[in-house]
């Protein structure tokens, strides 16, 4: 009984926390496991695209499709690499996906070299 409350509880401020950090995220993909789930095991309970905190997109079936979609977005809604993540997503625009690769910055060409 103790285990159950101290689970539920603690659920609840992880639950609690993740709502607090939407508003905040510019754009990302969410998460949200099974209860006692195991990532590494089996698929989430939901999977979502948040863009300026907004939840877009959800009941995705997994963080590719994701990753994906949330990539088409960016390219329709014409929105700018986030500051932070423009190096993860130029890598993955240019380099994994073939997508204007010929415009690629100093630091992603320098990557592209080691990896290939």
């Amino acid at each position: 009984a103790l285990q159950s409350a101290l689970q539920s509880a603690l659920q609840s401020d992880l639950d609690f926390c993740a709502q607090q950090q939407m508003p905040n995220t510019a754009i990302g993909i969410y998460a949200i496991l099974h209860e006692g789930g195991d990532c590494d095991r089996e698929d989430p309970e939901d999977v979502g695209i948040i863009i300026e905190g907004v939840i877009i997109l959800q009941d995705l079936h997994d963080n590719a499709t994701a990753f994906h979609l949330l990539f088409g977005l960016m390219y329709v809604l014409n929105l700018s690499y986030p500051r932070e993540l423009r190096y993860i997503f130029e890598f993955c625009q240019k380099v994994l996906m073939e997508l204007d690769a010929k415009k690629v910055s100093n630091k992603i060409q320098v990557l592209k070299q080691k990896l290939l």
